[in-house]
């Protein structure tokens, strides 16, 4: 059985389940990291030398690194599917997988952090304040391209909705003044009629 071990309040921890949800592949969940701990324990660093969230066990393979992770899931067991065989459509999943991970998560954490992991008093809101323009402003580009089809990853639904959509959660949850970005909201829309997102991503935000 496919075995997932990280903290469920963690983005890059929603999208792996979010993707074993979505190929309907039994798993079991292990809570680490965090309040959990776990992560700087021998046996732990033996699968993740980083001693980071999240890591897998798949028939005996241990593999890191959330975006990493999604794509061989998706390559195992929903080629031609989740995971494009068409060169070029897969390449346009990817370029929004990698954007996720190096262009938005940085910023969006900022803001994240600052928002809801910060004591009221301890916050620097000139710093929250930047993060949420800048975010704002880098999510018009995802809004600008779902303005042309209804999936970043094209017509239809595949791994390179997974990152972003697992970030997106908190961005329209969080109590924070968003910018119109209509496209992005429909978009998230659709990802929340998803059964797979329900329950992989769409829980409390701590």
């Amino acid at each position: 059985m496919l075995k997932i071990w990280g903290r469920r309040n963690s983005s890059n921890v929603r999208k792996v389940l979010w993707c074993a949800e979505e190929i309907g592949a039994p798993y079991q969940s292990i809570e680490v990291g965090g309040a959990f701990g776990g992560t700087q324990s021998p046996a732990y660093r033996a699968m993740n030398p980083n001693g980071l969230v999240p890591v897998i066990e798949d028939q005996g393979l241990p593999l890191w690194e959330s975006n990493t992770i999604v794509r061989y899931l998706c390559a195992r067991y929903a080629l031609g599917t989740l995971y494009p065989e068409d060169v070029v459509a897969r390449a346009q999943s990817e370029k929004w997988m990698d954007w996720t991970t190096s262009t938005f998560a940085g910023v969006f954490r900022d803001l994240f952090w600052g928002t809801l992991r910060t004591a009221p008093a301890d916050r620097d809101e000139a710093r929250i304040a930047a993060a949420l323009v800048r975010s704002g402003e880098l999510l018009a580009m995802a809004d600008e391209a779902l303005s042309r089809q209804p999936y970043l990853s094209g017509e239809q639904f595949a791994m390179g909705d997974i990152p972003l959509g697992a970030f997106i959660y908190a961005w329209f949850e969080m109590p924070i003044q968003r910018p119109d970005l209509p496209h992005l909201a429909a978009w998230y829309e659709r990802l929340k009629q998803r059964p797979a997102y329900q329950r992989g991503v769409m829980t409390a935000l701590t």
